[in-house]
């Protein structure tokens, strides 16, 4: 299966307005692609809408969420079933504290219904850190029958390694999300104890045209 897990709706202040569930699904489906997550961050909002259009069209979805620990690093939760990643992100919402969103500097926050219509634009920032350590969001996203990747991990300024250098020994993580094969030997040589995990090629797109080419492919029995 052709796949994309992680790209971002226009819930996600940092990416596009066009990034509609409707929008996603048809790009995606233009694509080539058979599976997609959108992973919007510290919120769960708008899996509902996307729930709705995909179960019409010729594509599957996991249920996604980018998530930010206490320690400013992301982590991507994916998760087979809609309620489980509804129930997670009760969770999140629980442990992310409130600062009201800048809309003129951070970007609107928008949740849709199955027509791509504004239904809720949603007040308090969601680019935030949790007060839950990089354990606890891992340990909940497995208590939610979810599988936790570290996001973007050579990448940006909250990946994991980017943020702390390394990643720690005895992290119960599912995968690790890198931009091509190089990174996969950087970070075996700097982590040799890593040994069978799964890598994800995903797009981290903010923007339609970013969504991942049907390039890159999973087989979901042997992993979820």
């Amino acid at each position: 299966m052709y796949y994309d897990f992680h790209i971002h709706s226009a819930l996600s202040p940092c990416a596009n307005d066009e990034m509609t569930p409707n929008n996603i699904i048809n790009m995606a489906i233009i694509k080539g692609l058979d599976i997609i997550a959108v992973c919007d961050h510290n919120s769960t909002l708008q899996q509902n809408a996307l729930h709705e259009v995909a179960k019409d069209k010729d594509i599957s979805l996991l249920y996604g969420i980018e998530v930010e620990s206490r320690e400013e690093v992301h982590i991507l939760g994916l998760f087979k079933d809609l309620i489980d990643n509804q129930n997670f992100g009760k969770w999140v919402d629980s442990n992310k504290p409130y600062i009201k969103n800048n809309e003129s500097f951070f970007g609107k926050q928008l949740v849709f219904n199955k027509n791509d219509e504004i239904v809720e634009k949603l007040d308090g920032l969601l680019l935030v850190s949790l007060s839950s350590s990089i354990e606890e969001v891992i340990n909940q996203i497995h208590q939610y029958n979810g599988k936790a990747i570290l996001a973007h991990a050579l990448d940006k300024q909250n990946g994991i390694i980017t943020h702390l250098g390394y990643i720690p020994k005895d992290l119960k993580f599912d995968g690790i999300e890198v931009k091509d094969i190089s990174q996969i030997e950087k970070i075996k040589s700097k982590h040799p104890w890593i040994k069978d995990t799964m890598w994800l090629f995903n797009s981290d797109a903010h923007n339609l045209i970013d969504i991942n080419e049907a390039l890159y492919e999973i087989n979901l029995k042997d992993w979820m």
